[in-house]
């Protein structure tokens, strides 16, 4: 039976639904083997989740997932196989959680302004330890009352068109991708599907090793014409569900959408060649 290895998942600690614990249960349950938490910027789970993966038979892989800028346009970066405790990391880390709250404010002031009833407080209780974004805010108005659900939330209020939207601060591809490269990981395109072809290129003369070319956003041919991409200039292949656990369709694409044991030694090859 062909191994199930899905790289492309989060937690309540970024912008999931689910604790590490409950991911990797959910995971075992979908019979997948390995998986990475790629959480936005956060690699808080990661030791918990790993120990606990242990005890089932599951092996996690590092991971994190970055925000850049190209063009005005918000670009995501995966890194895989990361030093967790990298002091530089740890500091971009430290920077970007700050930032979120600041972001998160700003949020909440507009959402005020629309006559609705939020406190930052509400949502610190809501996010706990986690790195505060959007969906915890969306959560947190769930919660009051203020909506129906959580994808009203983005509908009609804090979505990347809505009136109480918030541009985040990026880093830029060339930071992010000497980081990851610093912290010991490798660097994927995440859903290039959402991105024009001249952005796709750009990241890669700027080095990034791999695309994510499994992703539940693309469709078969997408995916092939990635792989064709990934041959052609001799880049790794990556993906996964993205699963957040609250989104439509989330709970059916973990465990449907996966990469195999050949990729993922591709990378620790790669990894090895890196190290030499």
């Amino acid at each position: 039976m062909p191994a199930k290895i899905d790289l492309h998942t989060h937690t309540n600690l970024s912008d999931g639904a689910l604790s590490p614990i409950e991911l990797i249960q959910k995971a075992y349950e979908r019979g997948l083997d390995i998986i990475s938490i790629t959480d936005h910027d956060s690699v808080n789970g990661i030791k918990e989740a790993t120990a606990y993966a242990r005890e089932l038979g599951i092996d996690v892989v590092t991971g994190l997932e970055i925000s850049t800028d190209l063009d005005d346009k918000e670009i995501h970066l995966l890194a895989y196989f990361i030093d967790i405790d990298h002091e530089e990391l740890q500091k971009y880390l430290s920077f970007f959680r700050d930032e979120r709250i600041h972001r998160a404010k700003r949020i909440i002031q507009k959402l005020r302004n629309l006559g609705l009833s939020i406190k930052l407080d509400d949502v610190l209780d809501r996010s706990k330890n986690s790195a505060v974004g959007r969906p915890h805010i969306a959560y947190t108005m769930v919660d009051l009352g203020i909506i129906q659900n959580y994808q009203q939330a983005f509908e009609k209020y804090i979505g990347d068109y809505g009136p109480a939207y918030e541009r985040k601060i990026h880093v830029s591809p060339q930071s992010a991708l000497k980081l990851i490269s610093d912290a010991g990981g490798l660097s994927f395109i995440a859903h290039p599907g959402y991105m024009k072809e001249n952005l796709l290129l750009s990241l890669i003369k700027a080095g990034v090793d791999g695309i994510e070319c499994i992703h539940p956003s693309h469709s078969e041919n997408q995916v092939q014409f990635y792989r064709g991409i990934v041959n052609q200039y001799c880049l790794l292949e990556s993906g996964g569900s993205d699963f957040h656990g609250g989104k439509k369709a989330d709970d059916e694409n973990l465990g449907k959408f996966f990469i195999g044991y050949n990729q993922l030694e591709a990378m620790r090859k790669m990894l090895r060649k890196n190290s030499a």
